[in-house]
């Protein structure tokens, strides 16, 4: 990597965040090395990168992994009015094993990676600050770490209890069920009394985690509904899912077509070819946690009388396997909820679509977008953009 003293064009201003610290680079358009800084992650940190970026008259920035130990950052680049791309760390990471001397792994070389991906990658995400919605994030994920707890306590209760009681207890143990299959224990052995003492423990565990549980599920539902979201109208989107996903999402804006959103969801198949031999796989990427609301969403339907088994079945009359017609339905779903978010966010209010509950009434045509960001929201269609041939 080559140092120069400034660079008459545009630079990129990489970061590499850490927990204490940001290492900071520019990158010019042939993807050299300028200059690099260091700064503890605090106030002060925050200034000194400010004045590393005037050095250059045209900046932009960029962050491995902003909604993550680079969120304390990205806020505050964006509360003063700087645009940042967000890097995933897979990306970079890819990036710097392919460089030369790939070897090398510093924090350096992990920001001028990050740089480099900012240059040369297409469809990067332009993080926008939305507090509503990471406010949201936040409690869905203080619930799923509480659900995770509680589904390792319980864990620990059942092995408990194969002691105590013969044949243990049946799947779906609740904290009343362990509570009345413990009453009648009475064990006169030293280990057995452990035992039990350590049960009743992991049972008052467990009631309080439900309580937890519900409190903050109580919060998340109360969000969406302020949020005015008509994400819950669609067959298998429920308060919790709801939230997820407005979590995730955040603003719909910054995705320009329903084929963007389903590359982030994970849901877009990957094309591969060989000689004449063209087929899709099954992409890994993406926001994994939005796949599983499509998945939950589309296991529903399938479940129910509503448009998405038919569709499903109709794969599965083609061919297609079980699996195979999931990606499918969950491939359309995407597409659906990606109109109805970008519905919600133009205020256009509620209409018809092959996701929603099957009493639809008429409803208004839904106005064309006409900005230069993103093109009209594409029509429902039996092959969407991006889709395998299902």
């Amino acid at each position: 990597m080559s140092r120069q003293d400034g660079s008459a064009g545009p630079v990129v201003i990489a970061i590499d965040p850490h927990k204490r610290s940001w290492t900071a680079v520019a990158v010019d358009g042939s993807l050299r090395l300028q200059r690099s800084i260091r700064v503890e992650a605090n106030r002060e940190g925050y200034r000194e990168l400010r004045r590393f970026a005037r050095r250059w008259s045209e900046t932009s920035w960029a962050i491995e992994g902003a909604g993550g130990l680079g969120a304390p950052l990205c806020t505050r680049l964006l509360a003063d009015g700087l645009a940042v791309a967000d890097v995933p760390a897979k990306l970079a990471a890819r990036v710097r094993t392919l460089s030369t001397g790939h070897g090398r792994k510093t924090d350096e070389a992990d920001a001028v990676s990050v740089g480099v991906a900012a240059w040369t990658a297409v469809r990067l995400v332009s993080v926008q600050f939305d507090e509503t919605a990471i406010a949201l994030r936040a409690l869905t994920e203080h619930r799923d770490d509480l659900v995770k707890a509680r589904t390792q306590t319980v864990n620990r209760l059942h092995v408990l209890l194969t002691h105590l009681i013969p044949g243990g207890a049946q799947t779906g143990l609740t904290a009343a069920q362990a509570a009345a299959m413990l009453r009648p224990v009475r064990p006169r052995d030293v280990l057995g009394r452990t035992r039990r003492r350590l049960a009743v423990d992991l049972v008052g565990e467990v009631r309080r985690l439900d309580q937890r549980i519900t409190a903050v599920g109580e919060q998340i539902t109360a969000a969406v509904r302020e949020s005015g979201t008509t994400l819950t109208g669609l067959f298998g989107i429920g308060g919790m899912l709801a939230g997820k996903i407005l979590a995730r999402v955040g603003s719909i804006h910054r995705f320009a077509s329903a084929a963007a959103f389903a590359s982030y969801c994970g849901t877009a198949p990957i094309a591969v070819s060989s000689g004449d031999v063209v087929r899709h796989r099954l992409s890994r990427a993406g926001d994994r946690q939005l796949n599983y609301a499509l998945h939950v969403m589309a296991i529903t339907q399938i479940r129910h009388d509503t448009p998405g088994r038919v569709y499903y079945q109709r794969k599965r009359a083609a061919g297609k396997s079980h699996k195979e017609a999931l990606r499918c339905v969950k491939r359309r779903l995407s597409d659906v909820v990606y109109r109805t978010l970008l519905r919600d966010a133009l205020g256009a209010g509620p209409e018809g679509h092959p996701g929603a509950t099957p009493a639809r009434p008429a409803q208004p045509r839904r106005p064309a977008l006409r900005t230069s960001h993103f093109p009209d929201p594409p029509r429902p269609s039996l092959r969407p953009r991006g889709s395998s041939r299902c």
